[in-house]
């Protein structure tokens, strides 16, 4: 890292302005800042995504050889299945913490003790109109659940975080009142800051944070989804405040549009905050595609961090950035290096929108010889092929090209 730079390292370029004091001046970062990872319930709840219980030991490993601090295993009451993989996963000796996730249902709870989690994410709706209408419960019923079940969680050595489902949509009045009888009457060692329905903007995080935080007093969880494309930000902002743990699923996987998404996170934490948390960046890419293997998942191809032509470089002023920074810092042209995340690249490629330094570039990588009048040729005879196949041209068809033209 340059002196006073941490926004130019060997690895990375970001923005200066990012670390302008009037920006991060008051940013309160938690020195323990943790990934709770929920792509083993949360993530599986995406339509069509199925684990079996040998598929979520892999991804549990795969996912403390990453450096995930928490792992929440899922939710022992679903299934045979279920119950099995979170008891496996808990005594498999990783080092992240296993959590179990449970309905506010001291029987539920009862299942996630016998697994042998270290913790429980016990769950109640928040919101008067969910609790009425979508589980046609009376509040007094969903907060006397909500008692019982997390001081049992308590009484048998969990750790509890409460997480009240639809937060961001209750009136604050509701939302204040049902966490503060169940953090009387019950058991809450952190919170959940759950924004069910991912309808939470930006600007309103920070209210979001500090109120649930003043009145009671506990660590907090942001627990984020991608409706609006917003977990991320959120995420973060939440984070800059002090929220202790960030929960996540790889790949952005979950229900509807999904959840905040392990690889942007904790990469625009390293790099756009400079917060170190532990995180195997260069496990992300590998981490994300076996995920998705496993899940039978497609994602983009640029797909932020892990997507497979991410580093891939077609137009042709860029790809001359590449050409001209490759030996000196190639943090000129991309805002942080492939290597970082587990990928390759940056890669020339052919195709429409190419220009000279592409065709230099694979004619050196062919040992391809050619004057500039027949590289001018080639190159328009590269375009027009990618128009027929509407998309990349390899080398097979390059040197197809080439042969003719230099005939």
């Amino acid at each position: 890292m340059r002196a006073n730079e941490p926004w130019h390292t060997k690895d990375w370029f970001t923005s200066p302005w990012n670390f302008d004091k009037e920006v991060a001046g008051d940013f309160a970062f938690n020195p323990n800042l943790q990934i709770h990872d929920v792509t083993l319930r949360d993530g599986e709840q995406q339509a069509g995504v199925v684990f079996t219980a040998d598929d979520k030991v892999r991804i549990a490993e795969a996912l403390a050889d990453a450096g995930v601090h928490r792992i929440e295993a899922g939710l022992p009451a679903v299934s045979d299945a279920d119950f099995e993989a979170v008891q496996r996963i808990a005594n498999a000796g990783l080092p992240s913490q296993i959590y179990a996730f449970s309905r506010c249902i001291v029987d539920d709870v009862k299942m996630a003790v016998d697994c042998g989690v270290t913790g429980i994410v016990c769950e109640v709706p928040s919101s008067r109109h969910l609790i009425e209408l979508g589980y046609q419960w009376s509040v007094e019923r969903a907060i006397d659940a909500a008692v019982k079940a997390t001081q049992y969680a308590h009484e048998q050595g969990l750790i509890v975080s409460f997480f009240p489902i639809d937060a961001t949509r209750a009136s604050l009045a509701d939302y204040l009142d049902i966490i503060q009888k169940v953090a009387d009457g019950g058991h809450i060692d952190a919170l959940g800051l759950v924004d069910t329905l991912g309808s939470l903007t930006p600007h309103a995080v920070e209210r979001f944070v500090s109120i649930t935080r003043d009145r009671f007093n506990v660590p907090v969880e942001t627990h984020f989804h991608q409706d609006y494309g917003m977990g991320v930000a959120n995420s973060l902002i939440a984070a800059a405040m002090g929220a202790n743990v960030i929960q996540t699923t790889v790949s952005g996987i979950g229900e509807r549009a999904g959840n905040t998404p392990l690889e942007e996170t904790v990469v625009a934490l390293r790099t756009l905050y400079n917060q170190n948390i532990g995180i195997k960046l260069e496990s992300l890419s590998p981490l994300g595609r076996l995920v998705c293997a496993i899940a039978g998942v497609e994602q983009p191809s640029n797909r932020p961090v892990t997507g497979t032509r991410l580093f891939d470089v077609e137009s042709g002023i860029p790809a001359g950035f590449v050409r001209n920074t490759r030996d000196t810092d190639l943090t000129e042209t991309l805002p942080y290096l492939p290597r970082l995340v587990g990928q390759m690249g940056p890669t020339l490629v052919l195709g429409k929108g190419s220009g000279m330094p592409n065709i230099d570039e694979a004619l050196e990588r062919l040992e391809i010889t050619a004057n500039d009048a027949q590289k001018l040729e080639i190159l328009k005879r590269v375009k027009l092929r990618s128009l027929e196949l509407k998309g990349l041209v390899d080398d097979n068809d390059l040197r197809d090209i080439a042969k003719v033209v230099l005939a």
